[in-house]
């Protein structure tokens, strides 16, 4: 997302958002022996404002991606193992992309796209979403996708998390609201050429992004700085637990794995960090790894979890960083709550 600070919200997230940067001097990722779903580095010069994440079902390895606003209806097939584009794919018959912030892949193998940023919160009357099948081969090609009009049934909002139930294909949006949000269910099914409403459900915390697991029954909701993991079941939100996300310059996205063992973490920039975090149950290190970094994209841990450390070094950022950026973050949070009272 492009950041457009509109009144004392904007100009608080703006500050924080400044602070961090300053504090989180974490160098790029770089991939770990050439083997897929590990930290790498988006290369491509193209994709500036990396805001969505989308492991791939047809390609072992591959992220699918696309840039925020003013970019036009393009999406990029990434391959973790060196950072290269390995597909440009062009939507054709969607109109001219908006605030593009989302994507997601459904039961059906399709990539969803979500065009639901609304940087005036909630001036605009609906939002879209684009739909096509995940391409076979990854070369670069236009599509038809199909577009769908989507509405809210308590008034326009902005969002930025876009993700489609692995197992029934029902679409879900998380608003995006510095004191929270909702969590709107779509209809069973999509339909082109209708409104589609979307009706909240629950309540969620600041969101950038968010993510299904493959089996569809755990959701991860990320915000700027922190991500929660929740359980999912019979489509609401269940208990939920944190998830040590590392710290990124502008963070925007996650996803998992395609097996499910882990969570990608992206950020927006030119040539943007993705960082795998393991998660509990995911893979062979079960809890005791969860919420750690894999390699050297950058200090892994949310406020809370500061003793995944994680080595002698702590990868670039270790437990030192993270820390100063804990106690950085939570001064400029407080000072800034009590100049709005």
């Amino acid at each position: 997302m492009r950041l457009y600070p509109t009144g004392p919200a904007g100009t608080r997230a703006a500050a924080l958002a400044a602070a961090l940067l300053l504090l989180a001097g974490a160098g790029p990722a770089v991939a770990d022996d050439g083997r897929p779903d590990r930290d790498f580095t988006i290369e491509d010069p193209r994709v500036t404002e990396s805001s969505g994440l989308a492991a791939s079902r047809a390609h072992p390895g591959v992220y699918w991606t696309h840039n925020d606003s003013d970019d036009g209806p393009y999406v990029f097939a990434v391959d973790s193992r060196t950072g290269k584009t390995l597909a440009t794919i062009t939507m054709r018959g969607v109109g001219e992309p908006r605030d593009v912030e989302a994507i997601s892949i459904g039961p059906d193998g399709d990539i969803y796209v979500g065009d639901i940023g609304d940087n005036l919160d909630g001036t605009w009357s609906h939002v879209w979403i684009y739909r096509f099948p995940e391409p076979k081969q990854l070369r670069d090609a236009t599509v038809d996708a199909v577009q769908y009009d989507v509405k809210y049934a308590d008034g326009a909002r902005n969002a930025e998390a876009l993700m489609v139930h692995p197992k029934t294909g029902r679409v879900y949006i998380a608003s995006k609201n510095e004191d929270g949000g909702g969590f709107y269910e779509g209809p069973a099914k999509l339909t082109a050429g209708a409104v589609n409403t979307f009706r909240r459900v629950d309540e969620v915390p600041w969101v950038t992004d968010g993510a299904f697991s493959p089996d569809g029954k755990r959701l991860v909701l990320r915000s700027y700085f922190s991500a929660r993991e929740y359980a999912f079941e019979n489509g609401r939100l269940g208990e939920d637990r944190s998830v040590a996300a590392p710290f990124q310059r502008q963070a925007e996205s996650v996803t998992y794995t395609a097996d499910g063992s882990a969570l990608m973490f992206g950020s927006e920039g030119a040539r943007s960090d993705v960082v795998r975090v393991e998660v509990a149950g995911g893979g062979s290190g079960g809890d005791q790894d969860r919420g750690k970094p894999s390699g050297s994209g950058g200090a892994g841990g949310e406020a809370g979890d500061q003793g995944d450390g994680g080595g002698e070094d702590g990868g670039k950022g270790g437990a030192g960083l993270g820390a100063a950026i804990v106690v950085g973050a939570g001064v400029l949070w407080f000072a800034l709550r009590r100049k709005r009272g």
